[in-house]
C-alpha cells in the first residue's frame, strides 16, 4: 500500500494548499508520479536475484519473490492510475473544519514531532561532519554485527511430532531391547504433552541392528502444552535415566535436507579407503566432540564391536561323511533364521508355518553342537564332526560414501546453540584431530548451510548492486543513488540489533527480511531526494536548503509508509499463527530494521545528498575545465 499512500498525501497536500479538487489530483499525481514509478521497479528489482537464485534458497522462496514482484508492479500501477481517479471521485474540497478531540490529539502530536523534526535536522545539517562520522560508525558496526551475529539455518518450528532414536550396547539380544525400549515407552505415555506414540525396535529400515529402535511421538494441540523444544528437553531428562539404553530427542524440520539417516540432525562423515585408521580418528574424534559444552547426543554409525561367530567347515571331513557346505549352510539358516516350511488354510485366513529353534537356543553359542546334518546316506552327523567355530567382534556394517568407507558422527545442538557457532566449533576439532589423509565433510542440513551462507551473502550484494544500476537508469546520475543507498547501514544494524536481543539466529528467512528491508527503506530516501532534485532544477535551490524541503514536506508521507510496514510485519514479529517460529526472524529484521532505520536516514540522507551534490558538481566543473 505504499506507493498509493504516497500518491494520496501528495494530493492532500496540493488540496491543503488552496486547490481545487481536480488542480490538486493533477498537480499532485503529475509530481509524484517518478517517485512512485522509482520506488516500484527499484522494490521490484530487490527481489530478481531472489528469483534467480539457485539450490534450497531458491526453490524456498522462488514463489515468495514472484509473488512480491508481481503485488508491487500491480500496487504501482493501480497508485498511478486508480488512486488519482479514485481521489477526484471521494475527496472532499478542502475546508476548515471543527474536529473532535481524538484527531485534534493526533494532529497536534504530528505537529510537535514535526517541528522536533525540523529543530534537530537543522542542527544534523549545521553539523554535517559530526553525522557524516556517526554515519561511518554505522557502517563499521553493520560489519562488526554481521561477523558476530549467531547463524543459523532453517529454523525449529512445532509441528507436534518429535522423533526418538534408541541406542543399546552392542550384541544385545532382542528380547532385552524390547524390554528396555518398553520402559521408555511408558515413561513418554505419562507425559501430558505426548498424545500418541509409535514403536520400532530390531533391524531394517533406518535401524542398523537389533541394537537399535525409534519412538515417534505425536504431542498434543500446541494450546495444551509447552512448544516442542521445551517438551524435548523435559522427555530428554527423563529418559537418559532408563539404565542400558541411550535415547536421541530430535525435534525434525518440516524440511529434510540430504545427509543419511542418523540419530541426530546433522551428521559429519570422514572418508578413507585405510578403514582401520578411519575407525580410529572418527572414535577420537566423537570422543573429543562429547566434550563440546555446546553440542550434544554425539554419537557416530560406527558399530565395531558386535559379537561375531565365525564357523569354519572342514571340507575334506564333510565331503568323507556325505556333507555338503550346503547342507550346512541350509541348516544353520533354519535354525536361527525364519523359513517357511507350510501353510495352514483357515476358513477366514491363512497362517504360515515358521520352522526355528526354541528362543533359548538361538542366543547359545553352545547350540550348534547339539545341530545334525543329514548326509547323503541319510545318517544324522553332528555339526561339531565336520566344523568347528569361534567367537569373536567385528563391524556390524561398514558404510561408504562415493564408493569409499566412511563414518558418520551425528549431533545435535544445545539449546540457544546456533548452527554457524556449531560447525566452527567443529571444523576447528577437526583440524587439530583429523590427518591429511582422511576426507571430512558435513553432510545434510549442515552441509547445505556452508553452501547457503556463501549464496545468501550473494544475495545481498546483487540486490543492493540490482537496485543502484536501476536508479541510476532512472535519475540518470552515478551519484544520487549512492545518496539513496546510504541508509542500508543503518537498517541492518537494527535487524541484527533486534534479532540478537531477542536470541533469533539470522538464518535463510532473517536473510529474507533483510532483503525486505533493503526494499522498504530505500523508499525513504527516494522521497527525499526526488523532491530535492525536482526543487533543485525548477526553482534554483541550493543542495542544502532542497534537501532540507524535501524532508520537511516529505516527513508526513515518510512516516505514514513506514508504519503501515510495521503495522503490517509486527504480527509475524510477535509469532502470531500456526508455523509462526520459522516466520518470526523475518518479522523481527523488518521491524526492528524500519525502526532504527527511520530515526538515522531521516538525518543521514540529506547529509549524504549535501555532500555527495558537491562531489558530484566538482566532478562536473572538471570535465567542463
Amino acid at each position: 500500500v505504499d506507493d498509493a499512500i504516497v500518491m494520496l498525501e501528495n494530493i492532500v497536500r496540493h488540496a491543503e494548499m488552496g486547490k481545487t479538487r481536480q488542480q490538486a489530483v493533477m498537480d499532485g499525481s503529475r509530481e509524484i508520479a517518478f517517485t512512485i514509478v522509482s520506488m516500484t521497479l527499484s522494490l521490484a528489482a530487490v527481489f530478481l536475484p531472489v528469483f534467480f537464485m539457485e539450490g534450497i534458497v531458491g526453490r524456498l522462496f522462488h514463489e515468495f519473490a514472484v509473488t512480491i514482484c508481481s503485488a508491487v508492479l500491480i500496487s504501482g500501477l493501480v497508485s498511478l492510475t486508480l488512486t488519482p481517479m479514485l481521489c477526484n471521485v471521494v475527496m472532499r474540497p478542502h475546508a476548515p473544519e471543527r474536529h473532535g478531540k481524538l484527531f485534534n490529539l493526533f494532529e497536534d502530536g504530528f505537529q510537535s514531532l514535526r517541528l522536533f523534526y525540523q529543530r534537530t535536522l537543522d542542527w544534523t545539517i549545521t553539523h554535517h561532519r559530526l553525522a557524516m562520522i556517526a554515519s561511518l560508525v554505522v557502517l563499521v558496526l553493520t560489519v562488526v554485527l554481521f561477523r558476530v551475529v549467531p547463524k543459523g539455518f532453517l529454523p525449529s518450528e512445532d509441528t507436534g511430532s518429535l522423533r526418538v532414536s534408541t541406542e543399546a550396547e552392542q550384541g544385545v539380544p532382542f528380547e532385552t531391547m524390547m524390554a528396555r525400549q518398553q520402559k521408555l515407552m511408558e515413561i513418554v505415555a505419562k507425559d501430558e504433552a505426548v498424545k500418541g506414540y509409535m514403536s520400532v525396535v530390531g533391524g531394517g529400515g533406518p535401524n542398523s541392528g537389533n541394537n537399535s529402535g525409534r519412538l515417534m511421538l505425536q504431542l498434543t494441540p500446541r494450546k495444551e502444552r509447552d512448544d516442542a523444544d521445551t517438551v524435548l528437553q523435559r522427555l530428554r531428562g527423563k529418559l537418559s535415566q532408563v539404565p542400558g539404553i541411550r535415547a536421541f530427542l530430535s525435534n525434525p524440520p518440516p524440511i529434510r535436507i540430504g545427509g543419511r539417516s542418523s540419530k541426530g540432525q546433522y551428521q559429519y562423515t570422514l572418508q578413507s579407503p585405510n578403514t582401520e585408521e578411519l575407525f580410529r580418528v572418527t572414535a577420537a574424534l566423537e570422543e573429543q566432540l562429547r566434550e563440546v559444552e555446546m553440542l550434544q547426543d554425539v554419537t557416530s554409525d560406527m558399530e565395531l564391536n558386535n559379537p561375531e561367530l565365525s564357523v569354519t567347515i572342514d571340507r575334506d571331513r564333510a565331503s568323507a561323511l556325505g556333507v555338503s557346505a550346503y547342507q550346512i549352510e541350509n541348516a544353520l539358516a533354519a535354525s536361527f533364521g525364519n523359513r517357511k516350511i507350510s501353510s495352514i488354510y483357515a476358513p477366514t485366513d491363512t497362517y504360515d508355518v515358521l520352522m526355528e529353534l526354541a528362543p533359548k537356543y538361538q542366543a547359545n553359542p553352545d547350540a550348534l553342537a547339539m545341530l545334525s546334518v543329514r548326509s547323503q546316506s541319510g545318517k544324522l552327523v553332528r555339526l561339531g564332526s565336520v566344523a568347528h567355530w569361534t567367537q569373536s567382534v567385528g563391524p556390524l556394517s561398514i558404510n561408504h560414501s562415493g564408493q569409499m568407507p566412511s563414518a558418520t558422527i551425528s549431533f545435535n545442538l544445545q539449546p540457544g546453540t546456533s548452527l554457524g557457532t556449531a560447525v566452527s566449533e567443529v571444523e576447528k576439532l577437526v583440524q587439530e584431530v583429523v590427518p591429511p589423509s582422511i576426507s571430512t565433510s558435513f553432510q545434510g542440513e549442515a552441509e547445505t548451510f556452508q553452501d547457503s551462507m556463501q549464496g545468501l551473502w550473494l544475495l545481498l550484494l546483487l540486490s543492493v548492486l540490482v537496485i543502484y544500476l536501476v536508479l541510476g537508469v532512472l535519475y540518470e546520475s552515478f551519484v544520487h543513488p549512492l545518496t539513496i543507498l546510504s541508509g542500508l547501514p543503518s537498517a541492518g544494524v537494527g535487524a541484527l540489533l533486534t534479532l540478537m536481543i531477542f536470541g533469533v539466529d539470522l538464518n535463510i528467512y532473517g536473510f529474507v527480511g533483510i532483503i525486505m528491508l533493503i526494499g522498504i527503506v530505500k523508499k525513504n530516501a527516494i522521497m527525499m531526494i526526488d523532491f530535492a532534485v525536482d526543487a533543485q532544477r525548477t526553482q534554483g535551490l541550493d543542495a542544502r536548503a532542497a534537501i532540507r524541503e524535501g524532508a520537511l514536506v516529505r516527513f508526513r508521507p515518510i512516516m505514514m509508509t513506514t508504519m503501515a510496514a510495521l503495522m503490517g510485519t509486527l504480527p509475524i514479529a510477535l509469532g502470531f499463527g500456526a508455523g509462526a517460529d520459522a516466520r518470526r526472524p523475518l518479522g523481527l529484521a523488518v521491524v526492528g530494521g524500519l525502526l532504527f532505520s527511520q530515526l538515522l536516514t531521516l538525518y543521514f540522507t540529506p547529509v549524504y545528498y549535501i555532500y555527495l551534490d558537491a562531489a558530484q558538481r566538482r566532478i562536473f566543473r572538471r570535465k567542463a575545465d
